[in-house]
């Protein structure tokens, strides 16, 4: 069932990458579930699936080693008729992976080694980018409950964690945590310690590794799969800069909110694909914090982005009070322009959050300090002028921020990379 199983197990061990450079974190793929739109598409194949009644093929990487276009947690919903949604690699295995992914579950779930490796004594597949891929693949009587909990979990914006048995005749079995409403979500998924105790240690630590669990007298390998919340993005301002931030952000998967003073601006007319449009209640904001929250921002999380850009003095300003003054507020706040303006925005949201009536408060200390914690101006230096360019600096600057990644070309990241492992 493995081939080098020791070497497949040195690649997920935890151990071996305690050592490791920040540099050399992107390469095995900690965060490659940021990538939202697969699974979007996975799910839409798996429910046209499920309402034919057709078996189905579920791939996931969970190992990779050398260079791989895709990481694990990454997948591919395979159909019977051809069909197939998501990615494994960046082309080059998807086709070799559906040939014979059909014979592979015939008798259950099994682990596969790809290769696109030139010299690898296997024929590689394609010219790929160099580097291996373990994948495990699987039918639907297991595949079913994880994907359900996966989709949950992806309206829901909460984050959870899997804990699945690699090998053995319990293959495919798993158990799940969910931090969103503290139980599992899907019942299919067995509370069973220690593979509950795996999910939930690897939902409070994130990302993925390997261990092994003592199963009917011997040592089965257990796969961690952590699946951060789905980001949203929250657009305070409908003109049509907006536009082109709101297709970006839906274009990455991400969720995406409008919402501006201007009724008629904010509608769902203009903004089709946004997930929601508010009018604002512009002079009821911002909420002091013993009126809660602002409807408005009732489904804003810890992980979503704001970009403040109305062009309006009064708008910016009461809604970038509203955000200074959650007891949670989101991992960015961008605003749109110089910083000149976004220094007297704070001033004025001090105004309005009654800060200036502290004898002790002091407005130009408090207006650089959150200076510093905002992106203002909101975005990358990309020499953007034109909507559609100013929204993927802004794009590239959250997703940046997001996944603590350098901004840096890839050719100088790698080749510092390559350096340290030398």
């Amino acid at each position: 069932m493995y081939r080098e199983a020791s070497h497949f197990a040195r690649i997920l061990n935890p151990d071996k990458q305690k050592n490791r450079s920040p540099l050399l974190i992107d390469m095995w793929g900690l965060s490659e579930n940021s990538c939202m739109t697969d699974l979007q598409r996975v799910f839409e194949l798996w429910r046209e699936l499920e309402a034919e009644g057709a078996d189905y093929v579920l791939a996931t990487v969970v190992a990779v080693e050398g260079p791989s276009y895709r990481k694990p947690g990454a997948c591919m919903l395979l159909a019977q008729d051809g069909r197939r949604a998501g990615t494994v690699s960046g082309g080059c295995l998807e086709a070799e992976v559906a040939r014979r992914a059909w014979w592979h579950t015939a008798n259950g779930p099994s682990i596969q080694r790809y290769s696109t490796v030139e010299d690898d004594g296997d024929r590689p597949h394609g010219s790929g980018c160099g580097g291996v891929v373990w994948l495990l693949l699987e039918r639907r009587p297991t595949a079913v409950p994880l994907l359900n909990s996966l989709e949950q979990a992806f309206q829901r914006r909460v984050p959870i964690a899997l804990a699945t048995i690699l090998e053995g005749e319990q293959m495919g079995r798993r158990s799940l945590a969910d931090l969103g409403s503290g139980q599992m979500v899907d019942p299919a998924f067995a509370v069973s310690d220690p593979l509950q105790s795996i999910a939930e240690a690897a939902l409070a630590s994130g990302g993925h590794a390997e261990t092994k669990l003592s199963h009917d007298g011997a040592e089965v390998r257990v796969w961690t799969d952590f699946r951060p919340a789905r980001p949203g993005l929250w657009i305070f301002g409908a003109g049509d800069d907006a536009r082109p931030l709101v297709e970006l952000g839906k274009a990455l998967g991400w969720y995406v909110t409008v919402a501006d003073g201007r009724s008629q601006l904010a509608t769902p007319e203009r903004f089709a694909s946004a997930d929601e449009t508010h009018v604002l209640p512009v002079r009821e904001m911002p909420a002091i914090k013993s009126a809660g929250k602002p409807s408005v921002l009732a489904n804003l999380r810890s992980q979503d982005a704001a970009v403040v850009m109305s062009h309006s003095f009064e708008q910016d300003s009461r809604a970038l009070a509203s955000l200074l003054a959650l007891d949670v507020g989101p991992a960015y706040i961008g605003v749109l322009g110089p910083q000149r303006r976004t220094r007297e925005l704070l001033a004025e949201a001090a105004r309005l959050l009654h800060l200036s009536a502290d004898s002790n408060f002091s407005n130009s200390a408090w207006v650089e300090r959150r200076l510093a914690e905002l992106h203002a101006p909101t975005g990358l230096d990309l020499g953007a002028e034109s909507p559609e360019t100013i929204a993927l600096s802004v794009v590239a600057e959250i997703q940046k921020s997001q996944t603590g990644a350098t901004g840096l070309p890839l050719s100088e990241v790698r080749g510092a990379a390559q350096a340290i492992s030398r």
